[in-house]
Parts: structure tokens; sequence; C-alpha cells
């Protein structure tokens, strides 16, 4: 077993223990590196299935990590990857500001233009592994705040071309945007234990391997 395995293998196991054990809330563990491919590879595989799927079963967006500050995860998500930071108003009404869609290599300058793209759509996550959680734990997916590359500020049109696809179906439209987004997937996926079906895994294969040396960083959610 290689060492990079090993650790993956340490993480998981540290992730389903405090699952058992009781509410799982985003809390961060020890974080794990890995080159693009060890990560694909370490991807748990399974088939999956939608049965049962509604997206009410994902609580969003809620209060965010801080209740106080009158924004939304939405909101929080949209005040911390401003490039330009926006003037935030009562009720947490954003104007001013500006964003980047690496999805589609735009500019937006008006918030009401962006969606907050969960990076393993709700579908996607309820199809490996999501549908076995506890409301509570499927509330903290779907406001995941405790790792960056969770949820993204993109273009509408871009969220919607996307919609619950997994990278075996779309890829962002950007040049030079596949193997970010590839390891944010991936990221994702082993944050949150999730699995990957056989089309999954054998696209992402084959991208990481033209990503050089591409990194994933994740911390497992406990």
């Amino acid at each position: 077993m290689t060492h990079t395995l090993a650790r993956v293998l340490a993480a998981c196991c540290l992730a389903l223990a405090s699952l058992a054990a009781g509410p799982a809330h985003a809390v961060a563990a020890e974080p794990v590196v890995l080159p693009l491919t060890d990560a694909v590879a370490a991807l748990p595989f399974a088939g999956e299935s939608r049965d049962g799927y509604t997206r009410d079963a994902f609580r969003h967006w809620n209060s965010g990590a801080d209740p106080t500050d009158g924004c939304n995860t939405r909101g929080e998500v949209l005040i911390a990857e401003a490039v330009t930071a926006p003037v935030v108003g009562a009720r947490c009404a954003l104007t001013g500001g500006s964003w980047f869609s690496y999805y589609d290599d735009t500019t937006v300058t008006d918030a009401s233009g962006l969606d907050i793209d969960h990076m393993v759509p709700l579908a996607e996550a309820w199809d490996s592994g999501a549908s076995a959680w506890s409301p509570a734990r499927r509330e903290a997916y779907a406001n995941d705040l405790g790792q960056d590359t969770s949820l993204i500020a993109v273009t509408a049109r871009s969220n919607r071309s996307k919609a619950d696809q997994d990278p075996a179906q779309w890829l962002p439209p950007a040049q030079g945007a596949v193997c970010r987004y590839i390891s944010e997937w991936t990221a994702t996926k082993l944050r949150w234990n999730l699995t990957a079906d056989q089309s999954e895994v054998d696209r992402l294969t084959e991208l990481a391997d033209g990503c050089g040396d591409t990194t994933v960083a994740y911390t497992p959610a406990v």
C-alpha cells in the first residue's frame, strides 16, 4: 500500500467513525494533499441510484457560518469569493463588487447574475452515498463553508448548463479550467466520502493524466 493511499484510507476511517458516533457537522480534520492521479484512484467506487431523490432532502440555504451577520450561505459565499468586495447592506443586500466565474472565464458585476454551484451537485451526491445520510449531514453538505471548493460562485448560465451532471457528461467550457475543475470535484467527493461510478472514474482518470502536477487538497468532513 502506498503512503498516500494509506493517508486517504486513514482519513476516511476517521470520517466514518465520527459519523457513527453522532450527528455530523463540517468540522475540520487533518488536511490531505494528493497528486490528482492518486486522488482519483482513491475515490470509493460504486454504482449510482437516484431512487427517492428530492432536492428538498438537502436543506439550503441556511444561516451560514455566522448566524448574526444577516447573510445566508449564498450571501457568505458571494462575499468570500468577490474579486472586488461588494457593499453589504441590510438583509445582506449586495451592491457593487465583482466576481470571476472560472467555469466560463467571465467577470460578473451584479450578484444577481451569479448562482452558487454545489461542486458535486445535490442529485449526484444523493446518487453517490448521501441518500443514506441523516438530514443534518445533508444540510451540512448543502451549506459546506468548511472547504472553499465545495461551493462556487459562477454565472447562472454555466451552472444551469452543468445541472446535475458529472465530469463524464459535462466540463467547464473555459480553456484551461478543466484541471482545476476535476481537482475540486475529486476533493469534494473525497471530503464527503462520496463514491464514483465507472464512467465517472474512467473520465476523471483520462483527464487527470493530462493535468501534470495538479494536486487535490481536502479536509474530511466529520
